[in-house]
């Protein structure tokens, strides 16, 4: 419970905006946030209909004067108490995440947030200028950057044991959009589906922002320009539901530029989250695929391909700082959010003590969020000029 004789103690107080009744990912959040024990869910604003917020905040346990009917309302009365949120997990649709976002930084609150940041660029700049203004974190739950084997495949790469990278190939196809299932009452449809609530970007933006991070995060490459084709296969989709596109990476000293490709897609029959990324240097390369995640496949040229475990032999210490449970027990999905969500914490009790965030916490940032619009804008451009080359 939270501590209101001393704020700066015990668990952080989180708020949550969104992640109701019926819901999926406010749960995850939820999950993710108590796995390690840095936080107390004490407030809410989980419905934008107020009898569903309430009903939705007491089945939590919430106290009913902290159900809030509005997150405006929430943002105002928390910041003026004494045992206030400290931090926001915002996990509404892609509309409502500026404004629910500036709300709580302009009330002095921290915020995390679901991806993509913001449903249009000039929101996402307007945002980033927001949080510089703010003082205050924010942090982008691209959860796959949590995972043990991603951070040990982009430490093995910045140690340079890939050699200069020359390929980055990602992928995340899923067939749950195969047909029109935004007609059928399936809310996590309409919306993902619909330009007013989810931006420009469809598939792009719901599973490509997560494929390009993902790759950008490991291989350590900045992208320089893309050309992308992005196609709606399902009649009377307002989006894309897929997705291709050639990469470009921003040259490092005197190597040729590295390339790429990622691949995503919601109409592929047999694939339910098949997120994978791939990087090749000249040296070696690296294979993980999400559905086996405590798996990196590392093959040095010339030699046998080598299957590392979490937690196994040959981890290393970027890998084993957010490992939980010894080598053969599964960790995946959840641990990845709860890593996030975690790295946060060690941010968030660093401002307590008034100390600099330690060196090795690390989590998705207003940078990488305001990165990731910039991909889906380029994109859609590339896209409606018949896949020509654009600039980040």
């Amino acid at each position: 419970m939270s501590n209101a004789k001393n704020p700066n103690k015990g668990p952080i107080r989180l708020g949550m905006v969104g992640g109701g009744q019926g819901a999926f990912i406010g749960a995850v959040h939820r999950i993710a946030a108590r796995i390690d024990g840095h936080y107390d869910l004490v407030a809410g604003a989980l419905s934008s209909d107020p009898k569903r917020a309430l009903a939705s905040g007491l089945e939590l346990g919430l106290s009913p004067d902290r159900c809030y009917r509005t997150f405006a309302d929430m943002a105002k009365i928390e910041a003026a108490r004494d045992d206030g949120i400290e931090a926001v997990s915002i996990v509404t649709p892609n509309h409502m995440h500026y404004p629910a976002a500036k709300a709580f930084l302009d009330a002095g609150i921290h915020v995390i947030c679901d991806k993509p940041m913001t449903s249009t660029m000039a929101d996402a700049k307007k945002l980033a200028k927001l949080v510089d203004k703010s003082g205050k974190l924010f942090v982008l739950t691209h959860n796959y950057t949590g995972y043990p084997m991603i951070r040990q495949a982009r430490d093995m790469v910045a140690k340079g044991k890939l050699g200069t990278i020359r390929l980055v190939q990602a992928e995340y196809p899923q067939d749950w959009l195969t047909e029109a299932e935004e007609g059928s009452g399936n809310k996590q449809a309409e919306w993902r589906t619909d330009p007013a609530q989810s931006g420009a970007g469809g598939c792009v933006g719901d599973i490509g922002t997560h494929a390009w991070n993902l790759a950008s995060f490991v291989s350590g490459l900045e992208t320089d320009s893309l050309a992308a084709d992005l196609d709606t296969f399902v009649p009377g989709r307002l989006l894309d539901d897929n997705v291709h596109v050639m990469l470009r990476f921003k040259p490092e000293g005197k190597e040729k530029p590295a390339k790429g490709m990622v691949w995503t897609s919601q109409v592929a029959p047999g694939n339910e989250n098949g997120l994978k990324v791939r990087i090749y240097g000249s040296k070696g390369g690296l294979e993980w695929v999400q559905e086996h995640p405590n798996q990196l496949w590392y093959t040095p040229f010339g030699k046998p391909k080598q299957m590392l475990t979490r937690g196994g032999a040959g981890a290393t210490g970027a890998a084993a700082r957010v490992t939980r449970v010894p080598p053969g027990h599964p960790e995946g999905f959840l641990e990845g959010f709860a890593n996030i969500y975690s790295e946060a914490a060690a941010a968030i009790r660093a401002g307590r003590r008034g100390s600099n965030i330690p060196k090795d916490v690390l989590f998705p940032t207003i940078e990488d969020g305001v990165a990731g619009m910039r991909f889906i804008d380029a994109c859609v451009k590339s896209s409606s000029k018949n896949a020509a080359w654009v600039k980040l």
